[in-house]
């Protein structure tokens, strides 16, 4: 008898006995799973939406995003991990609008189930870098020759808040910006002033003008009598200080309202 046994198939502790030859044949050809594949598992399909998503933003700018996607992205800061849509969903169901979510104050946002601090952080940036840019653009120049950029900061800065806030831009002699100051913060219709804490606060900056603005949070620009008869009370106190009040602009979600244009001040 030859010592070379005859061919034929090899066994091992993991072949499974049960099965005839020709499945085992067709189990081995079945190639293994790939770990690093988790998009049919779901457990990481998030991962290559991310690239996707700051791909698409950084090849077509934010104009090639709805809001919510928009949203994603800043939600990626605050939570490196998990899928962000879902978030960015209920935040626009909750307050319907982008502009709404991101200028909704840290309270309204962290009544929302998976909103915490990082969140409303990463949120709260989108207002805070946008008021930053536009004024920065009214630095080193003069107020009254960039009007339309000054009505486009009172907007971003104050359109949104749920509380008056009187603001106050004090100027030097050639009208530029010296001081950017929110004087009082008040209730959803009352802002108090006190005209001497005003011309006080222009003197201590040698300021030569200013420009008064608050906001209406009811969203209505139009004045009130008491805006009115402040006004005039403040401009005829500057005027004896030889400081000129150029203008009280109120802003609302609709607009603004200018006192100068309205004939208040001359």
């Amino acid at each position: 008898m030859s010592t070379e046994q005859a061919a034929g198939p090899v066994f091992d502790e993991k072949t499974d006995l049960s099965l005839e030859p020709s499945e085992m044949a067709e189990k081995r050809k079945t190639p293994l799973a790939d770990p690093s594949k988790k998009e049919n598992d779901g457990k990481a399909h998030y991962l290559g939406h991310r690239k996707r998503l700051r791909d698409r933003f950084l090849k077509s700018g934010p104009e090639a995003l709805q809001d919510y996607e928009l949203l994603e992205l800043m939600l990626f800061q605050a939570l490196p991990r998990g899928d962000t849509k879902p978030l960015a969903k209920k935040l626009l169901t909750r307050f319907e609008t982008f502009s709404a979510v991101v200028t909704a104050s840290p309270q309204e946002l962290s009544t929302l189930d998976g909103v915490g601090e990082a969140v409303i952080a990463a949120l709260k940036i989108a207002p805070a870098a946008a008021i930053r840019l536009v004024r920065e653009d009214l630095l080193d120049r003069p107020i009254i020759g960039a009007w339309d950029q000054l009505l486009d900061y009172c907007h971003i800065a104050m359109a949104h808040e749920k509380i008056e806030q009187f603001r106050l831009l004090f100027l030097d002699k050639h009208n530029k910006l010296i001081a950017d100051e929110i004087q009082q913060k008040g209730t959803v219709d009352h802002t108090p002033v006190y005209p001497r804490e005003i011309l006080k606060r222009a003197l201590e900056l040698n300021a030569s003008a200013f420009v008064m603005i608050h906001n209406h949070p009811t969203g209505n620009p139009d004045p009130s009598k008491a805006d009115i008869d402040m006004t005039l009370k403040v401009a005829k106190a500057a005027k004896a200080l030889d400081i000129a009040l150029h203008d009280h602009l109120i802003i609302g979600k609709s607009g603004y309202r200018s006192l100068r244009s309205m004939g208040y001040l001359s």
